[in-house]
């Protein structure tokens, strides 16, 4: 393994564990000492990768960010229509909520005003619904009297709703609601030849976007695979 690659493996492992820590503290109450330890490193090496609590919390909403704008790309990739790309997004969606810490501690570290450097995921989220409404209506697959506006905000604040409401409750971000959603939703926005093509319970293609779990190793990799850099970082931060 390349020093470049260490270093990217403990970065990628001090912003996973910044996302359980902030999630399961809040941000006030995180600590550097909590996240460094969950990576397996020093403080020396988070700060080797970031100056300070702020930017870890940046560092892990850009994350969810180029997570959540890849995984609608290789949706709409291996779908046929934007609306089905749409249906299965919010699939996804939904179980990267469940899943994955990176997902849910950004959109909700996104949500804090005191961090506006960082991507706000809703409005994100937002205008990616907005964009496949858009090409659904341009493929005339959209039946002609929705209002794409209305559409996208019915849209964007059940999913919202959800990713709230499941903070506490898991149910709220199973398949079944969202599938449930759908089945009322999309009678109102296909046109009538497209909406027998539809599954509102989602395609393989919301499969194919599963981030895989994270390997038992990981921590003691990053541990044992600190890069030169940081382990000067470690002396000079002792």
């Amino acid at each position: 393994m390349t020093k470049q690659e260490r270093a990217t493996r403990t970065r990628r492992s001090l912003i996973r564990s910044a996302a359980t820590v902030f999630e399961q503290h809040g941000y006030a109450q995180a600590r550097l000492t909590l996240i460094s330890s969950g990576a397996g490193v020093s403080t020396g090496a988070l700060h080797f990768h970031f100056e300070n609590k702020a930017a870890v919390a940046e560092a892990v909403v850009v994350e969810a960010s180029r997570e959540l704008r890849e995984m609608s790309g290789a949706i709409r990739r291996r779908t046929d229509t934007a609306l089905q790309a749409l249906v299965d997004s919010s699939h996804a969606l939904a179980e990267r909520l469940r899943e994955d810490p990176v997902s849910r501690a950004g959109f909700r570290l996104s949500c804090d005003a005191a961090r506006t450097a960082a991507p706000d995921l809703r409005v994100q989220w937002h205008h990616r619904v907005r964009e496949l409404l858009d090409e659904a209506a341009a493929a005339g697959t959209l039946a002609e009297d929705v209002s794409r506006e209305d559409a996208a905000a019915a849209t964007v604040a059940a999913t919202a709703g959800f990713e709230v409401l499941g903070r506490h409750d898991s149910g709220w971000l199973s398949p079944y609601m969202l599938t449930g959603f759908w089945r009322l939703l999309l009678p109102r926005l296909a046109a009538a030849q497209t909406l027998p093509l539809l599954d509102p319970a989602g395609t393989a293609a919301t499969a194919s976007t599963r981030i895989p779990a994270p390997a038992a190793t990981d921590e003691a990799e990053a541990a044992a695979g600190v890069a030169p850099e940081e382990v000067a970082a470690v002396a000079e931060a002792d």
